[in-house]
């Protein structure tokens, strides 16, 4: 194996990411260093990246990409259930694996994470946008089980938080519901396919752009709207004035979020997924009544089996745009742009 790798780190506060060279990882007790097959790009770095120098709560460089799949290279001692040559992919939310969340697999809401400065790959571990990825134990990694790669690695994140946040709201979602998804991007478009697989609720998909209103109607959205001032109003028309029984809100500004409240029928489940900083009071006379607002964080490990179960069923299948390790800050300025339309992919050693 050689001695050094291409990474692609954000290594100064405001800056671009850059592709560079850093060493190889070496996997120690009940670790595994795979060699990464496919990484995505997600909005989420984006947030990474915008925190000043006083907030930044892990140090710098840092080697980004939270989703990751590859190939099993070295296994550290004391690792059992896998050998070199599987082909896994990465569960991302990284936990103690001890406490009662961890214990019941949730390892996304690990109650000793902070404490124990236990952060995510690619989000304050040395992330997946690289040649070769440290696990830090191997029951993060799931069998990919014949999914290719490439289009699999978006469901360990794009997948797996809006499963999370579908799965939670399913007994709302009897026939004659409405699903509302705002944002059709990188999560929102795998989110209507997983509401088209696992409920029987008419899909309205709003967006600003009407590509990505088109890739909504391709992957199974009843009705596309475009996200503007009257996207509210032209909702509760399409729903006979009811609103909507559960409204995702990938994005997760101000203004989606204040038409998020606005769509929301009695009863409704509002969650915000998106990190754009809006907020959603809650109160009475605010909202319409018993509607409850939630704001997940990713999922557990027995989910993102589901997620990936679903995809070998052809039920999900992920829209995505395929870049070169050298090509990745590309890849995150056409994301900032909102030029990607599905999910930015990374092929560090393809």
């Amino acid at each position: 194996m050689k001695a050094t790798m291409k990474a692609v780190q954000y290594r100064t506060v405001g800056a671009a990411p850059e592709v560079v060279e850093v060493p190889v990882p070496t996997p120690g007790p009940g670790q595994v260093l795979l060699r990464v097959t496919a990484a995505g790009v997600c909005h989420s770095d984006f947030s990474v990246m915008q925190w000043p120098a006083d907030r930044l709560p892990f140090p710098l460089p840092l080697t980004l990409g939270h989703e990751g799949a590859g190939t099993v290279a070295a296994l550290g001692a004391g690792v059992t259930g896998f050998a070199e040559g599987d082909q896994v992919a990465v569960y991302g939310p990284w936990g103690c694996g001890s406490c009662a969340k961890c214990a019941e697999g949730k390892e996304n809401y690990c109650l000793r994470a902070p404490e124990l400065g236990i952060r995510p790959p690619g989000l304050g571990a040395p992330g997946a946008l690289a040649e070769y990825l440290l696990v830090d134990d191997a029951r993060h990694l799931l069998p990919l089980g014949g999914l290719d790669p490439v289009r699999a690695v978006p469901l360990t994140d794009a997948g797996l938080t809006p499963y999370h946040a579908i799965k939670r709201s399913l007994p709302k979602l009897v026939p004659g519901s409405t699903a509302v998804v705002i944002g059709a991007g990188g999560l929102g478009h795998v989110a209507v396919q997983l509401l088209r697989a696992l409920s029987p609720a008419r899909v309205i998909a709003l967006d600003v752009g009407e590509d990505k209103l088109a890739l909504a109607r391709e992957v199974g959205a009843h009705e596309t709207v475009l996200s503007d001032a009257d996207a509210a109003a032209t909702v509760r028309e399409l729903t006979g004035g009811l609103g909507a029984q559960l409204v995702l809100d990938f994005v997760g500004a101000p203004p989606t979020v204040t038409t998020a409240g606005a769509v929301a029928a009695v009863e409704a489940d509002v969650t915000i997924v998106g990190l754009g900083g809006g907020a959603l009071p809650v109160g009475f006379g605010t909202s319409a009544y018993e509607v409850s607002v939630a704001a997940p964080y990713w999922g557990s490990r027995a989910e993102l089996a589901e997620v990936l179960e679903l995809a070998r069923a052809g039920a999900v299948d992920v829209h995505v745009e395929t870049y070169a390790i050298d090509d990745a800050p590309l890849a995150y300025e056409r994301l900032h742009r909102g030029q990607v339309n599905g999910r930015a992919v990374i092929l560090p050693n393809g």
